[in-house]
């Protein structure tokens, strides 16, 4: 059951997606269809799960599952991931990969392999007060308190000098 991302309770569960490069406005606008078509028939052992979505700096999809409806399952789970597959395929882009760093420069936010952001830190050309952002985030209220942190409060903070 597809529900408006902001009327979502502050537990609920979020999975974010950070995409290797911003996508434009035309597959924005084609990924929200496609999600509200996903969300909409998403269950589990078919049960409707309240979820809904979000699309941050035309990078981060991150879906959201309220828990005190109905818990994701395993094949709950398999099947986003399996939709996450697919829209990497069909927009030729990394959304799974766990080993990449996004950041801020300014307004702009920036995507590097792990290798790459460590590399930086070691110029110091990313440091402590580089606002990251923080992908294992479990929860909409972590979302918004320690998404965009700067490195320092971060797990990133351990490539840091």
């Amino acid at each position: 059951m597809l529900v408006d991302f902001n009327t979502l309770p502050e537990t609920s569960r979020v999975w974010i997606y950070q995409s290797n490069r911003s996508f434009s406005d035309t597959e924005l606008e084609e990924i929200k269809s496609k999600l509200d078509i996903f969300i909409e028939s998403w269950t589990a052992h078919g049960s409707d799960l309240k979820a809904g979505y979000d699309i941050r700096y035309k990078r981060f999809i991150i879906l959201a599952l309220d828990q005190e409806v109905n818990k994701a399952t395993g094949c709950s789970i398999d099947a986003s991931v399996t939709f996450i597959q697919q829209l990497e395929k069909l927009y030729n882009v990394d959304l799974l990969d766990k080993m990449n760093v996004s950041y801020k420069q300014g307004e702009f936010v920036a995507h590097k392999t792990l290798t790459d952001f460590r590399k930086m830190a070691k110029e110091k050309a990313v440091s402590k007060n580089t606002i990251v952002f923080n992908n294992l985030v479990t929860n909409i209220e972590e979302l918004n308190e320690s998404w965009e942190v700067p490195a320092s409060e971060s797990w990133h903070n351990r490539f840091l000098n």
